[in-house]
């Protein structure tokens, strides 16, 4: 295959160690981040784009991970301004179907290409390069965006046109939300119990309720260290954009009044399984 030069915009938690993986396969790699000390690491391999312009006259293939809709939007308005014919964008936030079907629209006007590739997994997958990718998007675009996306992820799923991507991620972080509370009020409730969080995980996760999901959040859990793999906050977007896309459920409702809680009283920032201090309080 031939080696086009790639843009990587956004470094932040999963976005850093998406980078280091394309950058660490020997691809010629250009990155932007608006904190410019995030991509302190890469400029002994790679090009630390000054601005947005310069990141996509330098790339063929641009990736995206960005926090938010708002933050998607901002970039793209940048980006739409300039010659972007020919170009491949392959966006791996988790947004909203809408926003992406209405940037991917935009760019296809400009006669470029757009693909919504949003993942599964967390900081470590992210870093091991192990993450699940879910993506919608033309099929020719897809089988371009492939060499790339395997680099980061260990299983790229095509699930039809751009937003079905998102479509699957916010179901499946829909699903790990409710995990999560779960996990929380249960550990709540074997220490209420006199059962030491240490024996209660090694039940759960030899168990049939154990999972990747309670697997992972195990040594927060036991050294109640929630620094965050993946926030809370996040984990609140997505389950208020599940309930925007169709999860009018009742779980649904008691997730939101749950997380929303616990980001009210200050947990936002820690990891997602975190919940567990405001669960606590109740």
């Amino acid at each position: 295959m031939s080696i086009e030069k790639i843009g990587f915009i956004g470094l932040g938690n999963m976005g850093h160690p998406m980078a280091k993986n394309l950058e660490n396969a020997g691809f010629p790699l250009t990155v932007y981040n608006r904190t410019i000390e995030k991509a302190e690491d890469f400029k002994a391999k790679s090009k630390v784009a000054e601005s947005l312009k310069d990141l996509v006259e330098n790339s063929d293939i641009i990736f995206t991970m960005l926090t938010n809709d708002k933050a998607l939007k901002a970039v793209f308005e940048d980006i739409l301004k300039q010659n972007i014919t020919g170009k491949l964008f392959v966006d791996m936030s988790t947004v909203s179907p809408e926003i992406s079907t209405e940037i991917g629209n935009a760019v296809k006007i400009k006669e470029a290409s757009f693909i919504d590739a949003p993942v599964a997994g967390s900081t470590k997958p992210a870093a091991e390069g192990t993450l699940i990718i879910m993506v919608g998007g033309e099929e020719k675009d897809v089988e371009r965006a492939v060499p790339y996306l395997q680099k980061m992820g260990k299983q790229i799923k095509h699930l039809g046109k751009n937003g079905k991507g998102l479509a699957a991620k916010l179901s499946v972080n829909y699903f790990i939300s409710t995990l999560y509370q779960g996990l929380a009020e249960t550990i709540l409730l074997s220490d209420k119990l006199g059962i030491e969080r240490k024996d209660m995980l090694e039940i759960i996760n030899e168990s049939a309720s154990g999972s990747g999901a309670t697997k992972v959040k195990t040594p927060l859990l036991i050294e109640e260290d929630y620094k965050p793999a993946f926030s809370l906050d996040l984990m609140l977007k997505d389950i208020l954009l599940a309930k925007d896309a169709g999860a009018d459920f009742p779980l649904a409702q008691t997730l939101i009044e749950t997380y929303q809680s616990a980001q009210n009283e200050g947990f936002g920032k820690d990891d997602v399984i975190g919940i567990i201090n405001s669960l606590k309080k109740k």
